[in-house]
């Protein structure tokens, strides 16, 4: 079932855009200061907005932050539907690599075993990731193995760019008012701390991060990031009896404080946790970087309070200043903001329906720019772009997949 005709041309410019956008480098960087976190982002922001005046949007602006805009105008006789508003994020995740990123096709995949690197024999299996089962007979595009591939989010980058050429090549297709806007450093958490509610415009809209098929989101974790500092006391090993603390051992003690069973690999569902992302750490001083993270607001709280009192549990027993932390918040649950508003999950889930897919409805275990977009005053569900095995190596994307993504998108804006 299809509802618009994709054949083999926007097959291939779909998959080309795609590949163009993850050779670029625009990984973000969460110790900078700077919008976009880094001056590689500027680069495929650049190549965006080019791509946005070649193929004929209207009003296509990228402002001193690297927040980029553009619009496809309304082709009805009447003026009085939404403008509709699509979003993605064009960095990558500095949790791997994103440098020289190599991507390769692999066309009516079978099943096997795809050895992505010959020299490492670094493979991605079925028997290791059963969701590539559910791609038998398409095509994959993939890492080689040295780096992630990027389909979190130029997956969404490509499928949006690539709806809005498709509605300019085909007039006939009625249409309101489609608003396109793509953002920097959403990997870090500050996506949408510049993004500009007003200038874009739109009533709703949708971001397109979501990952398998039919992913269709409207609840979030409450998110924190939290850093502790540990400080220790350097002197000469040699001389060190009664006068060496060492930070980094300090650091260890530390992180086994925190309960073994609420981590990313010990929950699922609706289950917050603790995530150690980073540590950096000599004898003197050692700084771990946590992200907290749950649903509930309650428990968000509690989590937070936990944190800082294991915190002062550590100086009783060490010594005042021993340890340190600072949190800061990064974004909030969205389900509050749909209250009175299920219309704008119920259109997506109806462009589902029409393009044969049977919506998934769940909440997210991640965040998106369109959780702090919501609390901006734009409702802005979730919509799946179709990549798997986000943030590392083993990343891959379907073309069927990004394909099905195009059709709900310009489903969601003839409706």
């Amino acid at each position: 079932m299809s509802t618009i005709e994709f054949n083999s041309m926007w097959r291939e410019k779909l998959l080309n855009r795609f590949i163009s956008y993850v050779k670029i480098y625009s990984t973000s960087d969460a110790e900078s200061e700077t919008t976009p976190s880094t001056e590689r982002q500027w680069n495929i922001a650049n190549y965006i907005v080019e791509e946005l005046k070649m193929i004929g949007l209207e009003d296509v602006s990228i402002d001193e932050n690297g927040y980029i805009m553009g619009y496809i105008p309304s082709n009805l006789e009447s003026n009085d539907k939404p403008t509709i508003g699509f979003i993605s994020h064009y960095d990558t995740s500095p949790d791997f690599s994103g440098e020289d990123v190599k991507p390769q096709v692999w066309e009516n995949y079978q099943g096997e075993d795809l050895v992505l690197n010959k020299e490492t024999n670094f493979t991605l299996s079925p028997s290791k990731f059963e969701s590539l089962k559910k791609h038998i007979g398409q095509t994959l595009i993939t890492t080689d193995g040295n780096t992630l591939l990027g389909a979190d989010d130029k997956a969404g980058c490509a499928e949006i760019v690539t709806a809005a050429e498709y509605l300019i090549a085909h007039p006939e297709i009625k249409h309101g008012r489609m608003a396109l806007g793509f953002t920097p450093d959403e990997e870090i958490g500050r996506g949408a701390h510049k993004f500009d509610v007003a200038k874009f415009g739109a009533e709703f809209a949708y971001t397109m991060d979501g990952s398998e098929v039919g992913e269709l989101e409207y609840e979030n974790f409450n998110a924190a990031g939290a850093v502790v500092k540990i400080h220790g006391l350097s002197v000469h090993p040699g001389y060190a009896f009664g006068k060496m603390v060492n930070a980094s051992l300090l650091a260890a003690e530390f992180i086994q404080s925190l309960p073994a069973n609420e981590t990313p690999s010990t929950t699922k569902g609706f289950d917050g946790f603790y995530h150690l992302m980073d540590v950096t750490s000599d004898v003197s001083e050692c700084k771990l970087q946590y992200i907290i993270r749950d649903h509930d607001d309650e428990k968000f709280e509690a989590r937070k309070k936990f944190m800082e009192q294991k915190v002062a549990e550590f100086n009783e027993k060490h010594g005042e200043g021993t340890a340190e932390v600072e949190i800061k918040e990064q974004y909030r649950n969205m389900k509050q903001q749909f209250e009175g508003k299920m219309h704008i999950i119920d259109l997506a889930a109806k462009a589902m329906k029409e393009a044969g897919i049977e919506p998934k409805i769940k909440a997210i275990r991640g965040g998106t720019d369109g959780a702090q977009l919501s609390y901006m005053g734009l409702p802005c569900p979730n919509i799946f772009a179709g990549g798997m095995n986000f943030h590392g190596p083993y990343e891959y994307v379907a073309l069927e997949s990004m394909e099905k993504a195009v059709e709900v998108i310009v489903n969601i804006v003839k409706a």
